[in-house]
């Protein structure tokens, strides 16, 4: 999210703020998250973890759809975990009984279970790649075999490309991705030669709908 942005909407008191900071289109994104897992077989009796799920964008309908306790949403910010926890008691879905935490540093260890699914949209698309790198090492520890980690990205077709690449949207202007600053662009093989110190193999499923050119990568646990 943009800092200037997060501060003035909530300092300003907008009861919407955490709906625009995680990127706006609150109802279209959110939707297209969950569909397209459940397309990719996610089940209500699947456990579930949402990496960066923010104030719940995308969480509220994996909430809803999941059964009890079977949610997990981790992020850094706390004032978005609890936007989030209002949006849960607004929808009527505490007796779901998400479990909103906060790491700083993917401590997924530290939740207790092994995960069928996991996601972490909009989240890689801002990291560098050691923090990337951090966070499937730890992943990799809290799939279950055969569990699934579904990550989107902006995609560079070259190994290492230096320059920016512009990307079109249908809601704004075009904007331009870095090879080492945020918003970052990666290559798939890149995400390859990580995987190759793990349990995890990575596909890159690419296009998936999103209106804002991020691309989606599967990582499997396969050790």
């Amino acid at each position: 999210m943009g800092r200037k942005l997060y501060t003035r909407l909530y300092r300003a008191g907008n009861p919407d703020w955490h709906r625009q900071v995680v990127g706006g289109m609150w109802t279209e994104m959110g939707q297209l998250q969950f569909d397209f897992l459940v397309q990719q077989g996610l089940k209500p009796t699947h456990r579930f973890l949402d990496v960066g799920c923010g104030s719940l964008r995308g969480g509220i309908h994996f909430i809803r759809y999941l059964e009890p306790e079977h949610y997990w949403g981790i992020d850094i910010n706390l004032a978005l975990l609890r936007a989030g926890r209002e949006e849960v008691r607004r929808e009527g879905l505490a007796p779901k009984a998400p479990r909103l935490v906060r790491l700083a540093d993917f401590e997924f260890q530290t939740l207790g279970p092994k995960f069928d699914y996991a996601l972490a949209q909009s989240v890689f698309t801002h990291l560098p790649l050691n923090r990337i790198i951090r966070c499937l090492v730890n992943i990799d520890q809290v799939l279950i075999p055969g569990g699934r980690f579904y990550a989107t990205f902006f995609e560079s077709t070259r190994q290492f490309n230096l320059e920016p690449l512009l990307h079109s949207r249908p809601d704004g202007p075009d904007f331009e991705t870095y090879f080492d600053r945020d918003p970052y662009h990666y290559n798939l093989g890149t995400f390859q030669w990580v995987c190759a110190w793990t349990g995890l193999s990575v596909t890159n499923i690419g296009q998936w709908g999103h209106p804002r050119d991020q691309r989606v990568l599967l990582f499997t646990k396969t050790g």
